[in-house]
């Protein structure tokens, strides 16, 4: 079984910073996209970034300059640096991999920007 399993968030104050991390585990035999999403209350779910296994890279429009999404190919893990926080960040953020042919969700993890 597959697993995706996330870290790194919390509560931050404007303009702070906050690192994520996502690994996966579990029977893997391919690893074609890792990203994240996030929804905020009453807020459609939406696309953060997301990284392909070819590096390739893409963010949501409002995150732009101020996100970052990496890999560690080796480590299976998906990670995103997250500056110049704002309040309209916050939201419960998930991971989201293709895996195996198989799309797999993180539980979620609670980013709170608020002074």
């Amino acid at each position: 079984q597959v697993q995706l399993v996330e870290s790194g968030g919390g509560l931050v104050q404007p303009g702070g910073s906050l690192r994520l991390s996502c690994a996966a585990s579990g029977m893997i035999f391919s690893i074609d996209s890792m990203g994240w999403y996030r929804q905020a209350p009453r807020k459609q779910q939406e696309l953060v970034a997301a990284i392909t296994s070819g590096h390739s890279i893409n963010y949501a429009g409002s995150v732009k300059g101020r996100f970052t999404i990496s890999s560690d190919d080796a480590k299976n893990t998906v990670y995103l640096q997250m500056n110049s926080l704002k309040p309209e960040d916050t939201a419960v953020y998930y991971c989201n991999a293709d895996i195996n042919d198989k799309v797999k969700w993180g539980q979620g993890t609670q980013v709170t920007v608020s002074s």
